[in-house]
């Protein structure tokens, strides 16, 4: 059964996941408790436009990047930060074409947590795979970090 993973970034900012920012995606992002994977559903659309009709590369990856920093936080319940990602595009996605982005932990070793994401249609075929290593921080670590000290 999916439920809805609350978000705990309160100010709202964020592109992908911040309810107030205007020019954001406005993603929710839901927890599987039989698969253990964490979701998002998207509509891409202009302007994130690559070519002809094919939906950005870069958004793409932001997005790869940003279910794997939200399964490492249900995992941990802490924030983790990006340390490498390898993206294969598959197939093109298409503006105007809902797709769903799925993530699931594939191990870890300290604070190093493993990743595999995919971007995939609603008929499930895999537009784009990714793998990624994310280092959680404990609060105070993340709250430096972000505030660039």
């Amino acid at each position: 059964m999916k439920k809805e993973i609350p978000n705990p970034f309160l100010d709202g900012k964020c592109f992908f996941c911040g309810s107030k920012n205007p020019e954001g995606l406005k993603l929710k992002f839901y927890v599987d408790d039989e698969t253990e994977e964490i979701s998002t559903e998207y509509l891409p659309t202009a302007p994130f436009i690559g070519q002809g009709n094919i939906f950005h590369g870069g958004i793409q990856m932001g997005l790869l990047d940003e279910i794997m920093g939200w399964t490492s936080y249900v995992a941990t319940g802490e924030n983790a930060v990006s340390s490498e990602i390898n993206v294969k595009f598959l197939k093109p996605v298409y503006l105007g074409k809902q797709v769903r982005i799925v993530c699931r932990r594939t191990s870890r070793e300290g604070s190093k947590f493993f990743m595999h994401a995919r971007i995939e249609t609603l008929d499930s075929t895999v537009c784009a795979v990714a793998t990624g290593t994310y280092h959680v921080l404990s609060k105070d670590r993340y709250e430096r970090l972000i505030q660039g000290q």
